[in-house]
């Protein structure tokens, strides 16, 4: 039996392209820690992570945020095991964010869809302030337009997986940023 989910599991992510080092993703998160703590200076900040993709992201962009922080986690998809989204979102938590400040860390920023329902969510939540956070902004032409203050890296419109990243579950363990097209 074999399907396209068992078949990308059986390939060798060691030859696929990889995008953005380990290294160049370790010194660009050291850069948002720097701004995020100059911006929210004499401030609590607390920063939601977008399960599953962004808890590699978060751990390491919290380890360089100087401020207090309180970090929470809500879960949200629009891929559901496909490499483009199905259109609709899923969207689970139990936050209380009123009157907090509020930076929503996201894995990739693409279509847009799944960072303007997050962000309309919590909007209703009558937060101090809430700014969204992405490691990857990918360029893709008619991508929903939602203002998102901290950027990790633009890419071009590529599947990629790594650094918490997935394709169906897989790959989050890679350390870099690999392309699965």
């Amino acid at each position: 039996m074999s399907t396209d989910s068992s078949t990308e599991k059986q390939m060798d992510i060691p030859t696929k392209e990889v995008l953005i080092s380990s290294s160049d993703i370790n010194q660009r998160v050291q850069q948002l820690g720097r701004e995020i703590s100059e911006d929210y200076q004499g401030r609590e900040l607390h920063l939601v992570g977008v399960l599953n993709g962004a808890f590699v992201f978060l751990a390491d962009l919290v380890r360089q945020i100087d401020i207090p922080c309180q970090i929470c986690f809500l879960q949200a998809s629009s891929y559901k095991n496909q490499k483009v989204s199905t259109g609709e979102v899923t969207l689970m938590h139990n936050l209380d964010l009123s009157r907090k400040d509020v930076l929503v860390v996201e894995d990739i920023f693409d279509t847009g869809l799944t960072l303007k329902y997050i962000m309309e969510d919590l909007e209703q939540q009558k937060p101090k302030s809430l700014e969204a956070c992405a490691l990857l902004n990918k360029q893709i032409p008619d991508k929903v337009p939602i203002a998102v203050k901290y950027i990790g890296f633009n890419i071009e419109d590529r599947f990629v997986v790594g650094y918490g990243l997935d394709f169906a579950e897989h790959y989050r363990e890679i350390p870099h940023i690999a392309c699965l097209d």
